[in-house]
């Protein structure tokens, strides 16, 4: 598929800076000059001796009761892997708890972002206790973004059963901005990879971190985002590549980077856990645990997932160092995977910037025939401004060559009615999934944003799906529930931008960005002159 190429080619966005100013501005001058002529004498730890660990077996695997209860399963759809969906944020929560209950072996777990809010710390006890019953628990997170739970990691790294590892960890702990000013080209990559992975039997891969806005339960912002809970064929693949990252030259055990905590400190996470549980704002969370048909119906031999020929698409983790090979990068795996599309290509994606290559790619698709609609957040919907500057430089072109655009609608929490959009939506949200199909026949789903960031900075990971079923489903999407529910980008004769926005049979036409006031269009206009775009 050329367009992977040149048009597939944030999640730093905005968080270059993590810590408070107050009080440090005053000396601000003195500090960075210091740490831009020390930043080589603080080097981070030796990474070697670290303890050697890997995934468990095939055979160990199988006799788990995970593998127990999909063996039957597995035989009669030989060489397919079983796929299911989670659209549902609460469902999306609930699959990964209660893996992390019924897991009697292993625990695999690599994420970009993980809070340390009600759904993070909920999910900490889930892998704690998992611990406790003997499960041997491996957490590989970035450490872009661990700063607020340091101290709950430091604290589970005192588990005998749990090690976790810190990808591409920072040196200064409260000032991370010092690592951008005196080591930018390191701390600038970023592990972006998502999976929890179960007993080497069972994982899910898709858009989501651990977090509250990414499971629903924050009362201003949802992201509407896409998972798939898999099993077969490659799950193995995918406990593969996690060895491969967790014995990476960037993953460095947590308790060579964090202050040392008192063992009797994870006992606290049990207790913090008690006291969310019986908060009322979990109240959907803990019924969405008690219902949670999938893995019990796995359990039972009852879940009726989708087979197909799944295929993991992953960078190899040196990209975060710049010594990956072009052939090891995720580019080209889905060029390889996904071929040429030849009918149509629906594509969405929270952070689309295509860079000009990727117009010309689009735009040489489309006129070959080959029907193309993206959605992406509309300026009002995005969670990161700058981005949507790097996208709305490219509008103008893309309709030009008659790629349809589509710009997610941000409506309030409180709307009346039914709150899905499709199968990545909802009407107080943020769009947050990442996913495509190509000639209603292929689906990708995983990590990587249609950005230069995805393609030439960060590690990404995903599965391509071979699944008209699936496929249909975005078409079905872009057909039915996005035009309710997200403004349709069109171009006037004059060469000018509006919008239109479908209120059940009313239309309504916007000839300025809907929802943005005159000082945030002015600021997008500014920031896309600005030559960001290979950051975005």
């Amino acid at each position: 598929m050329r367009v992977c190429g040149s048009f597939f080619e944030p999640q730093l966005r905005g968080q270059f800076i993590t810590s408070s100013w107050k009080g440090i501005i005053p000396c601000l001058l003195i500090i960075c000059l210091s740490a831009a002529l020390t930043g080589g004498c603080c080097g981070l730890p030796k990474l070697e001796p670290r303890t050697v660990s890997m995934a468990l077996s095939p055979t160990e695997a199988k006799n788990t009761r995970l593998g127990q209860a999909l063996s039957p399963l597995l035989k009669i759809n030989p060489g397919r892997t079983g796929v299911f969906p989670l659209a549902d944020a609460h469902d999306a929560f609930a699959a990964r708890m209660i893996l992390a209950q019924v897991a009697e072996r292993t625990l695999d777990i690599q994420y970009y972002i993980w809070r340390g809010d009600m759904t993070g710390t909920l999910l900490f006890e889930a892998l704690h206790a998992a611990a406790d019953r003997g499960v041997r628990v491996r957490l590989l997170l970035d450490d872009n973004n661990t700063s607020r739970i340091d101290a709950t990691l430091a604290a589970l790294t005192t588990h005998p059963n749990i090690e976790v590892r810190l990808f591409n960890p920072f040196r200064y702990r409260a000032l991370r901005f010092f690592d951008f000013m005196t080591d930018f080209a390191r701390v600038n990559r970023r592990m972006h990879n998502k999976s929890f992975t179960a007993d080497n039997q069972v994982t899910i891969v898709g858009g989501r971190n651990i977090g509250d806005e990414y499971f629903g339960a924050m009362d201003s912002l949802v992201f509407a985002d896409l998972d798939v809970i898999a099993m077969g064929p490659v799950v193995r693949e995918l406990s593969h590549e996690f060895d491969r990252y967790w014995s990476s030259a960037s993953s460095w055990p947590a308790d060579r980077i964090l202050p040392p905590a008192d063992p009797a400190r994870i006992e606290e996470l049990a207790a913090a856990a008690t006291r969310t549980e019986r908060n009322p704002a979990a109240a959907a969370y803990m019924e969405a645990l008690r219902r949670a048909p999938i893995i019990r119906q796995m359990l039972e031999g009852k879940l009726n997932p989708e087979w197909a020929i799944t295929r993991m698409v992953s960078d190899d983790p040196a990209k975060v160092l710049g010594k990956a090979k072009p052939e090891r990068m995720i580019i080209p795996q889905l060029r390889e995977a996904i071929g040429e599309p030849t009918a149509e290509v629906e594509l969405v994606s929270p952070y689309f910037v295509p860079t000009k290559a990727g117009v010309k790619a689009l735009s040489a698709f489309s006129h070959k025939g080959v029907r193309i609609q993206v959605l992406t957040n509309s300026l009002n919907a995005t969670d990161v401004a700058a981005v949507h500057a790097g996208y709305a430089k490219r509008r103008k072109a893309l309709l030009k060559a008659g790629v349809k655009l589509f710009e997610l609608r941000r409506k309030s929490s409180k709307s009346k009615g039914d709150k899905r959009v499709g199968p990545f939506g909802s009407s107080g949200s943020s769009l947050h999934a990442k996913t495509f199909s190509v000639d209603r026949s292929r689906i990708f789903i995983g990590s990587f944003n249609f950005d230069p960031r995805s393609a030439q900075l960060n590690t990404e990971l995903g599965f391509v799906i071979e699944s008209s079923t699936l496929a249909r489903e975005i078409e079905t999407a872009f057909n039915e529930f996005i035009p309710q529910n997200a403004y349709e980008v069109k171009l006037s004769r004059k060469g000018r931008l509006y919008w239109l926005e479908r209120r059940g049979k009313k239309v309504i036409r916007h000839d300025k960005e809907p929802g943005a006031t005159f000082w945030k269009r002015t600021g997008i206009t500014i920031l896309s002159w600005l030559p960001i775009e290979w950051l975005l």
